[in-house]
């Protein structure tokens, strides 16, 4: 009976361990600033991962014939360029199949380098700086439109819309702020209007008396910020203590919903313009709206900004490793490169620098303290 009893219990370690063997772990890397000014959109982006990974799970994918399980690695880069290329070493060290993020510019171009020399592809979700996708390296996509197109995009509308004269531009002096202002005064210049004043600030910074002030001396039609909500909110406040009516205009760094409780309630209705790289109308739309209500009845918490992009952005990783048959980085790579996924933010496909073709832009504004759309434009 104790000869019968081992061989049974052998027999099911045998099976046991087959199974073990078929089953294919699947790390993905995630990275965003989940603590520091902007936190509230990297644990945005992290939520939208999650959601993603749980989904996968729940689903039971199979890759290559085994079952596939997924494991999210989450990084806090704080939105700090040297901690950004840190989490990726340390993803890189820990064999991670592929990369979500990282969340801001100025941290995902350092990191990409990173990925590009281990061979792991790297899908950012929400880096708009045309550099990024412009160095050449095959592992590096996005999901959103970049700054080209968003801040060429605000530029047309502050002069055709707003019929903007005079435009006064900040900038916090990142790689995304930096970027997004460039392509908004180049758009901007084109079109007539003329740049009356140029100032600086940082994304650390909570004082701006000195540069608006010069500003007002200026009366300009337009104030427009390069920068993030943590920034923005406080200079939008600011403006309304010194007494500037100008319209502000932003990219997607202040278009959130928390920018009016940022500012203290002090913008007037219809005085922001801003843009968000990405967007869905029509039909689209009743995908992105199904994935909000899930989200805040999972997490408890409305999206902030970019995790349905972050949620798509795992899907499309995940797709092409089906398609490949395989999670292995340079295997999955090139079917990563040719996806045409129907994803909650739109059709993602990649052009031959990793950028997303016919990428969308959503411009908003606010009324009674709340985010609404004003347009999608591509």
């Amino acid at each position: 009976m104790k000869l019968r009893l081992n061989v049974i219990m052998a027999a099911a370690l045998c099976v046991a361990g087959t199974a073990g063997a078929q089953e294919l772990v699947v790390k993905i890397g995630h990275v965003g600033p989940t603590s520091g000014a902007i936190a509230h959109l990297g644990k945005d982006n992290e939520m939208g991962a999650r959601m993603a990974i749980d989904e996968l799970n729940a689903k039971g994918v199979s890759i290559g014939g085994k079952k596939a399980r997924f494991e999210l690695l989450a990084e806090d880069d704080a939105g700090d360029p040297k901690q950004g290329t840190a989490a990726a070493q340390k993803l890189v060290d820990a064999k991670v199949n592929g990369v979500v993020g990282h969340l801001n510019s100025g941290t995902t171009i350092p990191a990409s380098k990173i990925y590009s020399d281990a061979g792991i592809p790297q899908i950012s979700p929400s880096a708009t700086n045309p550099k990024y996708t412009r160095q050449g390296y095959k592992t590096a996509f996005r999901v959103v439109a970049d700054d080209t197109h968003l801040g060429g995009t605000l530029g047309r509308y502050a002069v055709q819309q707003l019929k903007a004269k005079s435009i006064a531009v900040i900038d916090d002096r990142t790689a995304y702020g930096q970027g997004v202002a460039e392509e908004f005064t180049k758009s901007a210049k084109a079109g007539g209007a003329n740049i009356v004043d140029r100032q600086f600030t940082s994304d650390k910074a909570t004082d701006f008396a000195a540069i608006l002030t010069a500003i007002k001396a200026k009366k300009p039609d337009v104030v427009f910020f390069g920068g993030m909500d943590a920034v923005g909110g406080p200079m939008l406040r600011q403006m309304k203590q010194l007494g500037i009516t100008a319209k502000f205009m932003g990219g997607d760094g202040i278009c959130t919903a928390e920018l009016p409780k940022l500012a203290s309630g002090t913008a007037a209705d219809d005085q922001v313009v801003c843009a968000e790289a990405g967007g869905v109308e029509g039909e689209e739309k009743a995908a992105m709206d199904k994935f909000r209500v899930d989200f805040k009845k999972k997490f408890n918490i409305d999206v902030v900004l970019y995790a349905p992009y972050v949620y798509d952005a795992v899907l499309v990783m995940a797709d092409a490793m089906v398609q490949a048959g395989s999670a292995d980085p340079g295997k999955y790579l090139p079917a990563l490169a040719k996806i045409n996924y129907k994803g909650v933010t739109g059709n993602i496909a990649f052009d031959e620098k990793g950028d997303i073709k016919n990428g969308a832009l959503t411009l908003y504004t606010f009324r009674s303290g709340k985010r609404e759309q004003i347009a999608v434009v591509r």
